[in-house]
């Protein structure tokens, strides 16, 4: 069947669609059914079936006699190191910490914080807990101790196991301290700490409570696979709230080896034993599906890239992994493709390397412009993807089935729903807008396996956050519009839709046209609030290197680009050229921060943020267009 097929199937009759997926995971105890929906709209997949996630990851692989294949990739060039670890070595790795955890008393429910770079020990920390029915929640590595802190207190962990520090492009950030100042901040203690120490720096040891990466495990047993239920947790991963509460996002376990083995070949086209990379962290949601379990679930091999995509060394970094490793599907977000293009406009960098063994590039976390999309599209000569999913989703809404019935791509959109997600687009009221029409984006329940089904211990915060707004549909807060064709458009999140004199317009339209400037690296376009129309568009523009022309003359033309391609109603005559955009460290552009700034609002420093300092630049620069309480 093609995928119009394969989609309503698993529309009309998700019970025999995701039973049939899940044969394809071992199960102790297979499932008797799909879907228990006894606590409507909170559903859960697969609850009385038996599963262990650690042993779909890595020891069933080596029962099958794939033990030699590499399972992990660690390229780091911050350090200037490649070293690769197979399934067989990561099984005894695993089981070994998995067994020191168990001896220590952490056991099946328990939660262990893990605060770590990107470095393989992070895989195999995720992958201990999952082994023994641990819950795990990583928090981003060389977050700030008041944030660490609230993760620690709302998870309630026994154990945390941390880095001594982690490497950034010129510069060791130390960790031991930040995580010393956010267990004295929590209220909540952990029994004990595992600290796994870098030979960058080697950090001081708490008596009584920290214990070393290596010394912990010596003479200790190893582990075997503890199985669990379904729709036991696997991890809780925070993302940010808007009461300034994270929210911690609940996985559970069977669902979630389902959906992310079926998009491994049917989303991202590869076959077991190819290399799969995905440039981003384990601190993410996408660190967590494909960088590490996703891939190995499925018997890939897995890249941990320790660096950045410009200046470790250079803007053709990317082309190296590619070339070095032989990457067959490649997944990062748009933001760095923008900054190699901004960095390399001409992929010169490109000619070096080899990079042939690519067969597709997947794009996702920030709206894929037009612009770089094609960029991508000639310089490496294969299909550029965009998808479109969220942290609450653990895998793809809406994305192009490459491996299994590829459809025509549409620039600007991440392609149509997956299966199990019947998605619609709606208006203030909740009802269907027509083809074409701006509207909020929402999902009718239930949502696919690998979603989530609360929030830890927030079941109140998950039904009005996600439940309430619209009966019956999971409320994504993303705004865009669905073509006759049945193709998505993602134009912003809800709050970024702006309100011009009565006309809703989105940011993501005007993005577009000013990415299509050939001096335009990269851009934002934010609303700001104006007593006449209710709020005016202001742009921010990221100019190419090697720009030499008044940014003057390049305001004036991205303002008439705007108006003849969006038209005087867009009202855009405000644009201002910046250095650089705050961003999140994964990419996300923090255009709310940026309004809030622009408009005199107060505002807290987003936890998630890459660089606090380009918020004083960002201040700096509304205040010389006009903005007096912007730099407050």
């Amino acid at each position: 069947m093609g995928y119009a097929d394969l989609h309503a199937r698993s529309i009309e009759d998700p019970e025999g669609f995701w039973l049939q997926a899940a044969e394809a995971i071992d199960w102790v105890r297979p499932p008797s059914r799909a879907l228990w929906d006894a606590t409507a709209p909170v559903y859960q997949w697969y609850s009385d079936g038996l599963v262990n996630a650690c042993w779909n990851a890595v020891d069933r692989h080596v029962i099958a006699g794939r033990g030699a294949q590499v399972a992990i990739i660690h390229d780091s060039p911050v350090t200037h190191t490649v070293r690769q670890i197979t399934y067989a070595e990561l099984q005894v790795r695993v089981a070994s910490l998995a067994g020191a955890l168990a001896a220590r008393g952490v056991g099946k429910g328990d939660r262990v914080i893990l605060y770590m770079p990107m470095v393989p020990e992070a895989l195999e920390a995720m992958l201990a807990c999952a082994r023994i029915g641990a819950i795990h929640s990583v928090v981003f590595g060389g977050f700030a101790a008041n944030e660490l802190a609230t993760r620690i207190d709302d998870a309630q962990p026994k154990a945390i196991i941390a880095a001594s520090c982690g490497i950034e492009p010129g510069r060791v950030v130390h960790y031991k301290p930040l995580l010393d100042r956010a267990i004295e901040m929590a209220r909540h203690k952990p029994e004990f700490c595992v600290i796994f120490q870098r030979e960058q720096e080697v950090a001081e040891l708490i008596e009584g409570r920290d214990v070393d990466w290596y010394g912990f495990q010596y003479g200790v047993a190893s582990a075997d696979c503890l199985p669990v239920e379904g729709d036991h947790p696997l991890y809780i991963l925070y993302t940010s709230g808007t009461t300034g509460q994270p929210k911690g996002v609940v996985r559970p376990t069977g669902g979630y080896l389902v959906a992310l083995n079926w998009s491994m070949k049917n989303i991202y086209g590869v076959d077991p034993g190819e290399v799969f990379w995905t440039a981003s962290d384990v601190g993410w949601v996408v660190g967590h599906s494909y960088i590490c379990y996703g891939p190995l679930i499925h018997g890939n091999t897995t890249v941990v890239f320790e660096g950045k995509p410009v200046g470790t060394p250079d803007a053709g970094t990317f082309w190296r992994v590619i070339d070095q490793h032989k990457v067959a599907s490649f997944f990062t977000a748009p933001t760095a493709f923008r900054a190699i293009k901004r960095e390399d406009p001409e992929a010169a960098l490109l000619d070096g390397y080899d990079t042939s063994s690519l067969r597709t590039l997947y794009l996702a976390g920030e709206r894929a412009d037009p612009d770089t999309v094609e960029w991508a599209q000639k310089k490496l000569g294969v299909p550029v993807v965009d998808h479109w999913w969220q942290t609450e989703t653990g895998w793809a809404i809406a994305a192009n089935p490459m491996g299994y019935d590829p459809l025509p791509i549409k620039v600007g959109s991440p392609s149509v729903p997956m299966p199990g997600y019947d998605v619609r687009v709606l208006d203030e009221g909740g009802h269907p807008v027509p083809a074409g029409t701006l509207g909020a984006i929402a999902i009718r329940l239930p949502l696919p396996p690998g979603t989530l089904p609360t929030l830890w211990n927030a079941e109140d915060r998950f039904r009005k956050a996600y439940l309430e707004h619209f009966p019956g549909y999971y409320e994504t807060g993303d705004a865009g519009y669905m073509d006759e064709d049945g193709y998505l458009y993602i134009m912003a999140r809800t709050d970024d839709v702006i309100n011009v004199a009565g006309h809703r317009l989105s940011t993501g339209a005007m993005e577009e046209v000013l990415a299509s400037h050939p001096d335009v690296g990269e851009c934002a376009v934010i609303g700001v609030a104006d007593e006449l129309k209710g709020q005016l568009a202001f742009g921010f523009l990221c100019l190419n290197k090697g720009v030499d022309r008044p940014e003057e003359d390049v305001v004036k033309e991205c303002v008439a680009l705007v108006r003849d391609r969006i038209g005087p109603v867009a009202a855009f005559r405000h644009a201002v050229v910046v250095d650089r955009l705050p961003k999140t460290r994964s990419g996300k552009i923090l255009r709310a921060t940026m309004a809030s700034i622009a408009d005199g609002r107060d505002w807290k420093m987003p936890a998630t943020i890459d660089d606090p300092a380009i918020l004083d630049e960002i201040g700096t620069a509304l205040g010389r267009r006009g903005f007096p309480n912007a730099t407050d």
